[in-house]
């Protein structure tokens, strides 16, 4: 077709620097996956025992409406240390400011996982614990009366917990604890839930090992990031007088609801404007 060697190279060549002006334009006005498209910080919410990641999902919906990037990874809840450089790891991947939010067991694991982390410009505690240094889920939530998980203080394991004996990986044993089901609606929903939900969720519910509510607490994230922490004035969980005590002395921004420990379930429209009261601080 072409018997014009010159002629055909020029006519090629012309052709590619149109071919390579169309895609530079099409790559430029179509974002990549990796570009953050959005002025707003990205939300990361941190499930804690009992529950998993699907417990944000009323919050997340919410969030997503309003603009923002959200995530809510699962937690291994198999010990304190590990599941906070797990969560460590992934704040990485993550380009841009943070709004870490944890929930139960999962704000000990926040304030772990942000300690040195640049990019997480605010810690959110929904009905969580926020542990010093030394300190365990397990001894803060002893540290008050009013938490439901057992009506026997003397007890070894709290009457409301099913205590299943596991071989870990590297052969040693360990302890899961669920909450047992007839339990569950009360301890973790306050009653705030139908029956039927409430069994669905326990029948679903993740466990915590006995290692991770009692391993003591690193360098706390609270010290030097600001806080805002939601205070579930009906927890049946972990003692509001506990979560109030965390609170003040963490100096975070504190609401009070009358809310269970899942407020983030029963609650999510609170727990939500919570959150975009502490991103609207991020810079």
């Amino acid at each position: 077709m072409f018997n014009n060697r010159p002629a055909r190279l020029a006519v090629l060549g012309a052709a590619g620097i149109a071919l390579a002006v169309g895609l530079t334009t099409t790559a430029s006005a179509v974002p990549s996956a990796h570009t953050r498209t959005a002025a707003k910080p990205t939300v990361v919410l941190v499930h804690g025992a009992w529950s998993d990641s699907a417990g944000w999902s009323k919050v997340v919906k919410r969030l997503q409406a309003d603009g923002y990037p959200v995530t809510a990874p699962a937690t291994p809840l198999r010990s304190l240390s590990g599941d906070a450089a797990y969560l460590a790891d992934y704040l990485k991947t993550i380009h841009g400011p943070i709004i870490l939010v944890g929930h139960s067991y999962g704000g000990a694991v926040i304030t772990n996982a942000a300690t040195n982390n640049p990019n997480v410009k605010a810690l959110v505690y929904i009905a969580a614990f926020a542990p010093d240094k030394g300190e365990s889920a397990a001894s803060l939530s002893a540290k008050f009366p009013g938490s439901h998980l057992s009506d026997d203080p003397d007890a070894p394991v709290p009457t409301a917990i099913n205590a299943v004996p596991i071989t870990q990986p590297d052969g040693s044993t360990a302890i899961d604890l669920y909450l047992k089901p007839d339990k569950y609606r009360d301890v973790f929903l306050s009653n705030r839930l139908s029956r039927s939900a409430a069994a669905e969720l326990a029948a679903t519910q993740r466990p915590v090992t006995a290692q991770a509510l009692g391993e003591p607490s690193g360098t706390p994230a609270w010290k030097t990031i600001p806080s805002w922490y939601l205070v579930a004035r009906s927890d049946h969980a972990i003692p509001a007088a506990a979560e109030q005590f965390m609170a003040s002395r963490a100096h975070a921004h504190t609401t009070v609801l009358n809310a269970p420990h899942a407020a983030q379930m029963t609650n999510p429209k609170a727990v939500t404007k919570l959150v975009e009261q502490a991103a609207a601080t991020a810079r």
